[in-house]
């Protein structure tokens, strides 16, 4: 049976090697997903300057309105359309999705959704 460590660690050996072809350029930023046992971040990256141009989160006080008694499943597609009303009005319209080595399946999937109803095209 693997211990915790050893998950997390094939997840990040699962990441890394999606990476390899995954790249965030300035016309179609990365938006990379990272989630933990209670929450979902998510970040639209642009990697040929190292920056992150915009980020949401299940913390943020603006999605944290939106999520009273919702599931988890459902959170995750709030920060995702969170993150795609953000980062249109910074003029970013198409990205490269980067799910981070997680499984597109649940939460991962329900924000990808999210992110695709809130406007974002990949």
């Amino acid at each position: 049976m693997l211990k915790r460590t050893d998950r997390n660690v094939l997840r990040q050996r699962r990441h890394l090697r999606a990476r390899r072809r995954l790249a965030g350029v300035p016309a179609r930023p990365r938006l990379s997903v990272f989630r933990s046992l209670q929450h979902i971040y998510a970040q639209v990256i642009d990697d040929a300057s190292g920056r992150t141009l915009v980020a949401a989160s299940t913390l943020d006080p603006e999605v944290r309105e939106r999520l009273a008694g919702k599931k988890k499943a459902d959170a995750a597609a709030v920060v995702g359309e969170i993150t795609a009303q953000r980062a249109r009005s910074r003029g970013i319209t198409a990205v490269v999705f980067d799910r981070g080595g997680y499984l597109f399946h649940g939460r991962v999937r329900s924000l990808a959704e999210g992110a695709r109803a809130g406007g974002l095209q990949f």
